[in-house]
């Protein structure tokens, strides 16, 4: 159901009629919200670090993940104390903030930031509330806070706002939800710091390539290249809110692909990894972190590396250190983060 609507938003069809009034609805009480927190008439808190906002303007599969990773791996190069603060989608009910660590299941903490604290050693806080979780991270020592998916949590002033965009679905229909994937208008995004998109942007955009393929096994974490599965049919499991996006990326590396899509933050469970059958399965580094418990020997994830211009990195340091009497990283190398989908 979830990627026929994300199908149908996409491609221009009409939406249903139906749907106009909620639509009307949604985008005049999104447009009132706003205009409450830009005239103070409801409270906004300043936290005594930066904060870099991540998010989107639609629904999910803009690579708002990878993008998050690179970002808190290129921090770290700096000489800063990242953490990530994020609502934990689909995690168990319990005391917040929770503070994520490797020994957690998705289940607990949700899936993403359970990927996220896997991948970077970055402390991960997880809790509707981003102000109380920004300042537990702060208590702990961060000094820059990376709010994950916190486009839409104004209360919480931001620093850096950095918007995610995939540059094949764009906006769909140009309708807000539920007629089409549009959360705000694309107004929204003169008033961003940085529009990365997810593929070739346009003029004034920042382009997000994927890059460095390759299949790691879940049981072990061995390695191997794209090419030994090349020609091999697959089976292809993506609870990710664009699942297209992963079959086409396996398909383009040479695999036959059987396809079995799930709902974005899926819990997935033994037996949805036994086809009956010997063929590999391959899966996003998001369902991995929930797979990696019970995961035979044929399971394997595609991780990759994001690639992002150099001056882009160069121009979110700066805006980043603006206000301190001496720039912390004056110097910037070449950045290039790892990954997984």
């Amino acid at each position: 159901m979830e990627r026929s609507w994300q199908r149908r938003w996409c491609l221009w069809l009409p939406p249903f009629p139906l749907l106009l009034a909620p639509a009307a609805l949604f985008g005049a009480t999104v447009a009132l919200r706003r205009g409450l927190y830009r005239r103070s008439l409801l409270p906004r808190t300043r936290l005594p670090v930066p904060v870099i906002v991540v998010g989107n303007i639609g629904v999910g599969g803009n690579g708002k993940t990878p993008f998050t990773q690179w970002l808190v791996q290129l921090l770290q190069d700096r000489g800063y104390r990242p953490a990530v603060l994020s609502r934990g989608y689909g995690a168990r009910k319990g005391p917040r903030p929770l503070r994520v660590d490797a020994s957690l299941s998705a289940t607990e903490c949700g899936d993403e930031p359970l990927l996220l604290a896997q991948a970077t050693g970055a402390p991960v806080y997880v809790d509707a509330n981003r102000v109380r979780a920004g300042r537990r991270a702060i208590a702990d020592g961060a000094d820059v806070l990376v709010c994950d998916d916190g486009l839409q949590h104004y209360r919480l002033r931001r620093d850096v706002e950095i918007v995610l965009v995939d540059g094949q679905r764009r906006f769909g229909n140009g309708l807000p939800l539920p007629a089409g994937p549009l959360r705000e208008p694309r107004s929204r995004l003169t008033e961003a710091d940085f529009v990365v998109v997810k593929g070739e942007g346009k003029a004034g955009e920042v382009s997000m390539q994927f890059v460095n393929f390759r299949l790691r096994r879940l049981q072990n974490g061995a390695l191997f290249e794209p090419g030994t599965f090349a020609g091999r049919t697959v089976h292809a499991i993506a609870g990710i809110a664009a699942p297209d996006g992963f079959f086409d990326s396996l398909r383009r590396l040479g695999m036959i692909v059987i396809e079995h899509p799930q709902p974005d933050h899926a819990v997935l469970g033994a037996q949805m990894l036994d086809f009956g059958d010997d063929l590999a399965v391959v899966m996003t580094g998001k369902d991995a972190v929930k797979c990696q418990p019970f995961a035979h020997s044929r399971c394997y994830a595609l991780d990759f590396d994001v690639r992002l211009d150099d001056a882009f990195a160069a121009r979110l340091l700066e805006k980043l250190g603006r206000g301190q009497k001496t720039a912390r990283h004056p110097g910037l190398s070449a950045v290039q983060g790892p990954a997984g989908v």
